[in-house]
């Protein structure tokens, strides 16, 4: 099908009803979600027997600033491309794909896929429980076993980064970085605001590393991106919203869902939660010990500090995504500073 709806309002019933394969009668839509660079919605449906009651679909953001972002890291073509060609590979629970298209530009996109409710949806400002932190981490080894060391999966152009990505962004973020500072210099702790500070000044040994990709990474794995007890409570978790896939280091998962994801949860359960993944790993035939993910754990906690500056910088300002950046930002440096991963920077000066 060459042409489809870009927001929500343009679906229409002759339209869902090809994408599914039966008649839909009725159709009315909700929003749900909190992202901020794509909008979801949840489309009721009625129709034929057989025909699911709801599904869920996942538009280009209403914003005019944050769909420019994601369609210049090419967040909205990854999407789209990862449930076409990686999720069947993984073992993950995540969504069922009904349809998934993607435009030239990378800006027009939809996908239409199973809505996994009723479900508790993860809250990156509220918290978890250590039950659903152990949840999340029995589900990142789900992405990462699966897909380790497989060329065939992390050598697609639009998986891995773009070569100017770097440099890109290392000129980009002194301004990402201003426009943190000016926002939560009153709000962040003065010793993470000054671990941010550093960060920024030594960018360039963060986002220059040259290390060789190990698996699938979803590249913004917390709360925000889960849902629990799915499906009535049938399933323990489904993990969403894959725009950041990249081919990179475990551990840049594990760093920022430990740090930017749930903060003093992940201090305090730090070593449990890790010995759990890496349990579940050799369990799923990956064989990695603390001294093998060491130093990528400690970088990978930064992810969740850069990740917090940039969004802050360049997707469309709500209330509630200040607070949820600076939640990040807390997490992600608390940690940081419990496990000293500037350290490995200043090293490369």
């Amino acid at each position: 099908m060459e042409e489809f709806p870009t927001r929500p309002e343009q679906v229409t019933r002759e339209w869902l009803s090809a994408i599914l394969g039966t008649r839909v009668d009725g159709l009315r839509w909700e929003a749900i979600g909190t992202g901020q660079v794509a909008d979801t919605v949840r489309l009721h449906l009625s129709g034929a027997p057989g025909l699911p009651a709801t599904v869920a679909a996942k538009f280009p953001s209403a914003d005019p600033v944050s769909r420019a972002t994601a369609a210049m890291f090419g967040l909205y073509r990854k999407e789209v491309e990862f449930y076409r060609n990686v999720a069947p590979h993984l073992a993950v629970r995540l969504p069922r794909l009904h349809f998934a298209a993607v435009d030239g530009t990378g800006e027009a996109f939809v996908l239409v896929f199973e809505d996994c409710g009723p479900a508790r949806g993860g809250d990156q400002i509220a918290g978890c429980s250590l039950d659903d932190a152990r949840a999340a981490m029995r589900a990142a080894a789900a992405i990462h076993a699966p897909s380790w060391g497989r060329g065939d999966l992390l050598e697609p152009d639009w998986l891995a980064p773009p070569p100017d990505q770097a440099e890109r962004l290392c000129a980009m973020y002194p301004q990402a970085h201003s426009v943190f500072r000016d926002r939560y210099a009153s709000l962040l702790e003065p010793e993470f605001m000054a671990l941010c500070e550093e960060l920024a000044a030594r960018r360039e040994a963060l986002f220059s590393r040259s290390d060789a990709p190990q698996c699938v990474v979803h590249g913004d794995y917390r709360l925000d991106n889960m849902l629990f007890a799915i499906r009535g409570g049938a399933e323990p978790i489904a993990i969403l919203d894959w725009q950041t896939v990249t081919a990179g280091r475990a551990m840049t998962d594990i760093g920022y869902f430990l740090g930017c994801g749930i903060g003093q949860l992940g201090i305090t359960h730090e070593d449990e939660l890790l010995g759990l993944y890496l349990a579940e790993m050799n369990r799923r035939g990956v064989a990695l010990d603390d001294a093998a993910i060491e130093r990528d754990y400690r970088l990978g906690i930064l992810h969740g500090v850069t990740t917090a500056v940039f969004s802050a910088a360049f997707v469309a300002r709500t209330s509630r995504g200040d607070a949820n950046f600076l939640s990040m930002a807390r997490g992600a440096c608390a940690l940081a500073l419990h496990r000293d991963s500037l350290a490995p920077l200043r090293e490369m000066a």
